[in-house]
Parts: structure tokens; sequence; C-alpha cells
């Protein structure tokens, strides 16, 4: 799997920008996202906090090793 350009960090910070009132397309032309990648972290990442997203890291990690 190709390895993203954003950490999961930039990535909620993105998506609290569009969510503090910027259009779509301004924040992926700002970032140089398409609006499918935009949309895609949002259903993977959408109403999480950074601490969250640690968390489902982590756990994303331990299940690689399980398997």
């Amino acid at each position: 799997m190709k390895h993203s350009r954003f950490t999961d960090e930039q990535i909620i910070g993105i998506l609290k920008e569009q969510e503090s009132g910027m259009l779509t397309a301004d924040v992926c032309r700002k970032h140089g996202i398409s609006e499918a990648t935009f949309y895609k972290y949002k259903a993977k990442f959408g109403g999480m906090e950074v601490s969250g997203a640690r968390k489902l890291k982590a756990l994303e990690d331990e299940n690689a090793k399980l398997k």
C-alpha cells in the first residue's frame, strides 16, 4: 500500500479546517489533495480527535503484528 504524505494528526487538522467553514474545494487545493482523498480521510477520521487517532494507529499496528 502507498504511504500517505500526511500524518494522522495532519489529516485531522485538514478535516478541522473544513469543519470550521472553509469550502472543501479550497481545503483540497490548499493541501494538494483530491476531493476523493478528502472524503476518504473524512470517512476514516471524521469526528476523531488526535488522541483517538493515535489509539487507532496503535491498534492497527498491533493487529498487523498478530497476523
